[in-house]
């Protein structure tokens, strides 16, 4: 004889972390998923249909996953600051052999 689940749906917390690490190591945009999956996690515990034991792992993925975005604004920032510079360096080299 089976005993039933208390939860009617399986927890994805760990698969959430898993995507959020893969986005953080090799595969930023990734993380998108873990952050996705992560925010149904918390919000399927709160309503009751998941074990609120993978509410840590699923706020893991969330954290981890922001911080990814947050990674990627800065080497966006970082990468356009690096190209503007080249160009206005070049700008300046050409006004100064062109007198």
């Amino acid at each position: 004889m089976t005993v039933p689940a208390a939860y009617p749906e399986a927890s994805q917390a760990t698969s959430a972390l898993i995507w959020s690490i893969v986005g953080l190591v090799c595969c930023g945009p990734a993380a998108i998923v873990g952050f996705i999956q992560g925010k149904n996690e918390l919000d399927a515990i709160a309503v009751g249909r998941r074990d609120p034991s993978g509410q840590g792992t699923a706020n893991a993925a969330k954290i981890i996953a922001i911080v990814v975005a947050v990674l990627y604004v800065i080497g966006i920032a970082f990468s356009a600051l690096i190209i503007l510079g080249g160009l206005s360096v070049g700008m300046l080299d050409e006004f100064s052999t062109g007198f």
